[in-house]
């Protein structure tokens, strides 16, 4: 029998049980968790169709569209994009959960064909927020190409030790983080007479929100098979918090790019530290977790801790609200403040 790592001496059994457990449910269920490749919109149609006898009209009137976004709109709108393009990162997280992964890449478990699905339908939102930027004429695109690539070369931790209930707590945490975010971004496109990114964005958020129901499905499964390992593992989570996925991203004008842009997008509604309080509300809602009974000990303690966390955030978010943001230069926007 080959030997074990560190992590798997150390993996509860009950965790293989679970998980197996729960796999029919999860395959059941990807027919309405993932869209056909037939019937899902796809980047070029929401792009300028440059094939037709008419583009020059269309790629001018794109360009004046794109025009009317503000600078800090747009340096977020970057951001999102870099997050996004750096899916391998994020797959290759997922392949190192136990019990979970991908084993050999064309793995029909209904946890691999989950993940090759997200995969796929998360490309397209690099792609085609990518296309938006280039054709707007607006971007430092060497810029935001290098920004890329040091993000993809950095890396991606969001430190749930290979543990697949808590990558659960994360991704349920972190797509409602996204679509909170490309949600805010189509709104304000729109108040701006941006209508190609403000649809773009309802576009990438209506995926999100579907990702967003399947892992919350996926962790409330663990939650009904294994309550006080589900809750010792959002606890965790929550204890550690929730590492964004472009928190390594770094260019050579910047000297802290994520902080930045984290700043830039709290400043203008696209993502904020009251959304965060509101996302674990929303968990802690939807997963029953104040109502929770028969908890070992340390699920106890974990759900205290996190049932207290939104009023904590709150206060943390007044704070934060009463600073009074600063321009920041972005090499990304041809060298303009934002």
């Amino acid at each position: 029998m080959p030997a074990q790592s560190p992590v798997q001496d150390h993996f509860p059994q009950n965790y293989v049980e679970v998980l197996d457990a729960i796999e029919p449910a999860v395959r059941e269920q990807l027919p309405q968790l993932l869209k056909s490749v037939e019937e899902i919109w796809q980047p070029s149609e929401l792009m300028p169709d440059l094939a037709s006898e008419g583009w020059k009209e269309a790629a001018e009137n794109f360009r004046d569209e794109s025009s009317r976004s503000s600078e800090e709109l747009m340096a977020v709108l970057v951001g999102n994009m870099v997050t996004e393009e750096a899916l391998p990162s994020y797959q290759s997280w997922f392949n190192s959960l136990l019990v979970i992964s991908d084993k050999n890449g064309t793995d029909q478990s209904a946890w691999a064909q989950w993940v090759r699905g997200w995969s796929a339908e998360e490309k397209r939102h690099g792609d085609v927020l990518s296309k938006y930027l280039f054709l707007s004429g607006r971007i430092n695109m060497p810029a935001m190409e290098r920004t890329i690539q040091n993000l993809i070369r950095n890396g991606f931790n969001p430190d749930t030790e290979n543990d697949p209930y808590q990558g659960f707590v994360y991704t349920s945490f972190q797509e409602r983080a996204t679509n909170i975010s490309h949600r805010n971004v189509s709104i304000l496109a729109k108040r701006a007479g941006d209508d190609r990114l403000s649809e773009i964005c309802g576009h990438i958020a209506g995926d999100e929100a579907r990702h967003e129901r399947a892992y919350k499905f996926f962790m409330g499964k663990v939650f009904e098979q294994d309550p006080s390992g589900a809750m010792a593992a959002f606890g965790k989570m929550m204890k550690k918090g929730i590492s964004m996925p472009a928190k390594l991203m770094e260019d050579n004008v910047t000297p802290d790019l994520f902080t930045s842009y984290s700043a830039t997008a709290q400043s203008i509604g696209v993502y904020t530290v009251l959304d965060y309080a509101g996302i674990i509300e929303h968990l802690i809602s939807f997963w029953n977790v104040a109502y929770l009974t028969g908890l070992d000990s340390e699920a106890k303690k974990a759900q205290e801790y996190v049932c207290a966390l939104p009023a904590r955030y709150r206060k943390m978010s007044e704070r934060m609200l009463a600073q009074k943001p600063k321009k920041v230069k972005f090499g990304w926007i041809l060298d303009k403040n934002a």
